[in-house]
């Protein structure tokens, strides 16, 4: 029995050590993350400051975003890009699945190798460095 083994996140992807095209790393999606929740707290002031209204505009900041700009406001800030695994557009069911899954949290902690969350996987995405 052989056992594939990687040296770093993305070579069984055929994605580069480092540099555009490589892996985002946890800093780049944990910056990403605080840019675009903090986008969506501030605007929900207008709404009152309720959860639920920070949610939601937190994921429509991300189902507007994803397929537009190749990323959330947050992503395109620090350098990171979405991409289906074969390099193609995201579509737009893709952003609704990703975003679904994020919100709920646990599928977004739970990292394979490739350092793809569940909710990349679930949608057939990965998050690139620009």
């Amino acid at each position: 029995m052989t056992q594939s083994t990687q040296d770093y996140p993305g070579e069984r992807l055929g994605l580069p050590r480092e540099g555009s095209g490589s892996i985002g790393h946890l800093g780049r999606r944990v910056g990403a993350l605080f840019i675009d929740y903090g986008a969506a707290y501030l605007i929900s002031g207008f709404f009152g400051w309720d959860p639920l209204a920070i949610l939601a505009l937190f994921a429509a900041i991300q189902i507007v975003f994803l397929p537009t700009l190749q990323g959330s406001p947050g992503h395109r800030l620090f350098g990171l890009r979405l991409v289906r695994l074969d390099g193609a557009w995201v579509g737009l069911w893709r952003p609704v699945i990703r975003t679904a899954l994020l919100i709920v949290v646990i599928p977004a902690v739970i990292w394979d190798a490739d350092h793809r969350g569940l909710h990349d996987k679930a949608a057939g995405t990965v998050l690139l460095r620009a």
